[in-house]
């Protein structure tokens, strides 16, 4: 018989610890939203002690999603127990997640600890964190380097004082699969309580092991996995959630495990994650890179025509991949429009249907052909755009490669509109430059790409840039038939979101 491995997706508070990664609250919601369209079993929320914004952030989160289990990191102490706490309070179903550190190193250099004194907290602040919530999950840091004997003790003293489920984390990403698998099966030995309990791991790729080490450890007993969308996190990332959740569905005659995530889910939710933080995958990237189903060599393209099965061991429609198909244009009505976005997956209110609808009939006259891709990115990015205290108004460029590229750009704010001319390098620059005029103030432009949502000549152009601002980052999303509008766009999107952050963080 089949077990069900639960999917413990930390995207929210891992992975967004990685550089550039932060999301706003509106992002984190959007995300949320499609990890419980994936089905996935837990969403760890954010780690409420880090801040006031991230705490508002989980109960906001607790409030919009009701299918999903909701889990709050905390440190082992009370104040931090007490904030995860408050961060659940609208959640159905709340998770408090405690971790301690059991590795000589961390003890001896972080905590200060010794071996006594990191026991008796587990049992104090286990205990504490259960007399708030019935769902406790407790973590042993850095338990790849801990001593097996000492970290079976602490496990048998958290399972003792209410813990529910127990972490065995790769912290720093130290082992290897085979190691990783004895480890597990020797603390079982050691601490035979632990199989009344839910066994996690959460593995790091810091040497590229973090999905083969989280696949042995379902072999090794596992019954939880904790990972990414796209594998992002600190450092070198996370295990990713797509390569471990289709290597289960792939190979369910050895694993003899199944998980109740929706696969047909994963490239939206990959590229939904791409659109917030503006950090694509790779190519070559397993499951939801752009290179994983295709087929250059000769021999290759052969097989797959006379019998896909000869080198696609999974289907791209499993993962949610799906061949463009061409739904609607510009003649198209609201109905069928709205039956798309059923198709899609999406459900709008009347006034996200309304702005939605808008945006495609503006679409549908500069392009000739609307397919799926498109209005997916029309849709995703409205529900995670800000309020825009900027617009663009209009924009007129003057360029060639004899004359020194000139930008004129209008912004409108409330019913005010302010114009400025710049030069630069390119059209784009000098744009830029018109707008940092307007404003009155330099950013740092970290990063700027453009892609194509879709094929051909009238493709939608979909520019990301990634402005710095005091040491903070901020990502800005554009989309047009023309790049440089949709290059404006982005870089004031970018702006827009400074502003509701610096908002938010005051309010």
């Amino acid at each position: 018989m089949e077990r069900i491995v639960k999917i413990f997706d930390t995207t929210l508070r891992d992975g967004e610890q990685s550089p550039g990664c932060s999301m706003n609250l509106k992002e984190k919601i959007e995300m949320a939203t499609q990890l419980e369209r994936m089905n996935v079993d837990i969403i760890e929320a954010g780690f409420a002690a880090a801040s006031p914004g991230d705490l508002m952030a989980i109960q906001e989160i607790s409030k919009h999603i009701k299918n999903c289990t909701i889990a709050s990191l905390a440190r082992s102490n009370k104040d931090d127990i007490d904030k995860a706490w408050e961060s659940l309070k609208y959640a159905v179903r709340p998770r408090i997640h405690v971790f301690i550190a059991t590795s000589p190193i961390h003890m001896e250099y972080k905590l200060n600890m010794t071996p006594e004194q990191v026991v008796k907290t587990t049992e104090e602040l286990v205990s504490y964190a259960k007399s708030k919530c019935s769902d406790i999950e407790f973590s042993c840091e850095d338990a790849t380097r801990s001593d097996v004997d000492f970290i079976a003790r602490v496990i048998d003293t958290a399972i003792k004082a209410g813990a529910t489920t127990i972490n065995i984390p790769d912290t720093v990403g130290y082992t290897t699969p085979d190691e990783y698998y004895n480890f597990i099966v020797s603390i079982t030995e050691k601490c035979p309580a632990i199989k009344t309990v839910d066994i996690s791991v959460h593995c790091h790729n810091d040497l590229g092991m973090g999905v083969a080490n989280t696949l042995a450890a379902i072999k090794a007993g596992a019954t939880q996995i904790e990972c990414t969308v796209n594998g992002i996190g600190e450092r070198a990332g996370n295990a990713a959630l797509e390569e471990i959740v289709m290597a289960i569905k792939t190979r369910k005659d050895y694993f003899k495990a199944d998980t109740r995530i929706d696969t047909k889910q994963i490239m939206r939710s990959s590229n939904l994650l791409t659109r917030i933080t503006g950090i694509k995958v790779q190519p070559n990237k397993a499951i939801v890179g752009n290179n994983a189903f295709s087929h250059e060599s000769g021999i290759h393209q052969h097989g797959v025509l006379k019998n896909k099965q000869t080198y696609e061991i999974m289907t791209p429609e499993s993962v949610g991949l799906d061949k463009n198909k061409l739904v609607l244009g510009k003649h198209s009505g609201r109905h069928a429009f709205r039956d798309k976005l059923e198709q899609l997956g999406y459900k709008l209110t009347n006034e996200e249907l309304d702005e939605a609808f808008k945006k495609f009939k503006a679409l549908a006259d500069k392009k000739k052909d609307v397919f799926d891709k498109d209005i997916e990115a029309l849709v995703s990015r409205q529900k995670i755009d800000v309020p825009r205290t900027y617009e663009l108004h209009n924009y007129v460029i003057n360029t060639g490669n004899v004359i020194t590229p000139t930008a004129t750009v209008s912004i409108k704010k409330d019913k005010m509109i302010r114009e400025e001319v710049a030069t630069g390098d390119g059209p784009i620059y000098a744009s830029f430059k018109a707008i940092e005029k307007i404003l009155g103030r330099d950013y740092r432009l970290d990063d700027f790409s453009i892609n194509s949502i879709t094929e051909g000549e009238d493709a939608l152009g979909d520019v990301m840039v990634r402005l710095s601002d005091n040491g903070e980052k901020f990502v800005g999303r554009g989309m047009s038939t023309d790049i440089i509008e949709a290059s404006i766009t982005a870089y004031i999107n970018a702006i827009n979101k400074m502003i509701y952050e610096k908002q938010n963080i005051v309010q």
